[in-house]
């Protein structure tokens, strides 16, 4: 106990010098925020969405949440709003870092499908 400095709060013993990792926070902070786990899903399941048929995929997310969690993602450099010259087309679509989270996602569903009996899936 001498070598790791303890700390006391509300009667938990914590480790003052552990830290998590920046990275790791920032994902979490990303991938854990309402909606942003469904919207990546929907893109890699179906591809390029319209703003419409994303809506449509994640019905109980409003539009006003919906627009503000696609800007939070493009800004993140997760999902790219996509603008076509030749009509008033606007597509949203993952970037390749969004597109690698594929792998986390299947991992996810695995682990959802172990814990979670059928009477509690969509």
């Amino acid at each position: 106990m001498s070598e790791m400095m303890l700390d006391t709060v509300d009667n938990t013993t914590v480790d003052s010098q552990f830290e998590l990792c920046p990275k790791f926070e920032k994902t979490f902070s990303i991938l854990g925020k309402k909606w942003n786990g469904l919207i990546i899903d929907v893109l890699l399941e179906d591809g390029p969405q319209r703003f419409k048929n994303l809506a449509r995929r994640i019905p109980k997310c409003s539009d006003r949440v919906l627009v503000v969690r696609l800007k939070e993602l493009e800004a993140n450099g997760i999902v790219s709003r996509v603008t076509h010259c030749d009509s008033a087309l606007i597509e949203y679509r993952l970037t390749d870092k969004g597109a690698d989270l594929r792998q986390v996602m299947t991992t996810v569903h695995n682990w959802s499908d172990k814990w979670y009996s059928p009477s509690q899936s969509c």
